[in-house]
This record gives structure tokens, sequence and C-alpha cells, in this order.
């Protein structure tokens, strides 16, 4: 069994769709970005590479490459599982976590959850989504910006 921790922020902008785990989210400001800053995608990836020891999702999808700008995350997220399908391992689960002061996202976890599921070829029930508010700290509590803490895990496949 491996574990990996993924994390990623975004500023929040004028002029931008709110994408998080691939559901367009109604929102007056989206999250400033290379590709379509799916923050939760990005931070799911983080963590699938991290537990395979693969490194992180800028040397995988460099912001630097015009083939990334404007990308949708979650084919991004399905690309870095087949990463770790070659490498020999099999996902396990994923669990996030979204903070964000506004919009509120309990409406859409399930919708994220089930995309993420999707690209990842995993059962629905080993993917938790989570949101949270920060309480008014920091750019994040201060409807600033959008964070996301993830965690996934891996099994080694046994031939």
């Amino acid at each position: 069994m491996r574990v990996g921790m993924g994390y990623d922020i975004h500023p929040l902008v004028e002029g931008r769709a709110l994408i998080l785990g691939g559901v367009r989210i109604p929102f007056a400001r989206g999250l400033k970005g290379h590709s379509d800053a799916d923050a939760l995608c990005h931070a799911v990836s983080d963590a699938l590479l991290g537990a395979a020891c693969l490194g992180d999702i800028g040397e995988h999808f460099p912001d630097t490459d015009i083939r990334f700008k404007d990308a949708d995350s979650l084919k991004l997220l399905a690309e870095a599982a087949g990463k770790i399908r070659t490498k020999g391992y099999s996902i396990v689960n994923v669990d996030a976590t979204v903070i964000a002061e506004a919009p509120k996202l309990s409406a859409f976890k399930l919708e994220m959850a089930r995309n993420i599921a999707d690209a990842l070829g995993i059962p629905m029930g080993n993917v938790s989504v989570k949101a949270k508010t920060n309480e008014g700290f920091d750019a994040v509590g201060r409807g600033e910006a959008i964070a996301v803490f993830a965690v996934a895990g891996l099994a080694e496949v046994r031939s």
C-alpha cells in the first residue's frame, strides 16, 4: 500500500468559469490558471503521482506548454491515472477536501466525486469529496482563493 498527498490553490478572478472536479459551478468568479484551473483535479493528480513517486502535476503537464492551455483537468487526471497503472499500481481510494468561503459546494460534491471516479476508473464509493470554509482566515477565508487537499491510496498490482 502507498499513500500520497496533494495540494493546490488558485486565486479567484473575474472572467473565468469556476470548475471543480469537472463540474462547472455557477459563480461570479473562477479560478486563474493555465489549464481550466480545476484545483480539485490538480490536488488529486498530485496525490496520485506522489504516491507512485512520479513527481508532481507540473512535471507532467507544465504550465509552460501550450498543449495544456485551457486543458480539461479531468482528462489530465485520467492521464495521470494511466501513468500510475503503467508503473504497476491500482488506485484504491481518493479523499479530498475543497476549502472555499463561497460558493457553497455541498450540492456539487457527489457529481465531483462521480467525475473523479470515472476519470480514475474506480468505483464512486472509493472517492470522497468534502467541502469546508476557512472561517474567514487568510486569502481563502477572505474569498480570494480556493484551496484543496487530497490523499490517495495505491496498491501494488501483483502478477
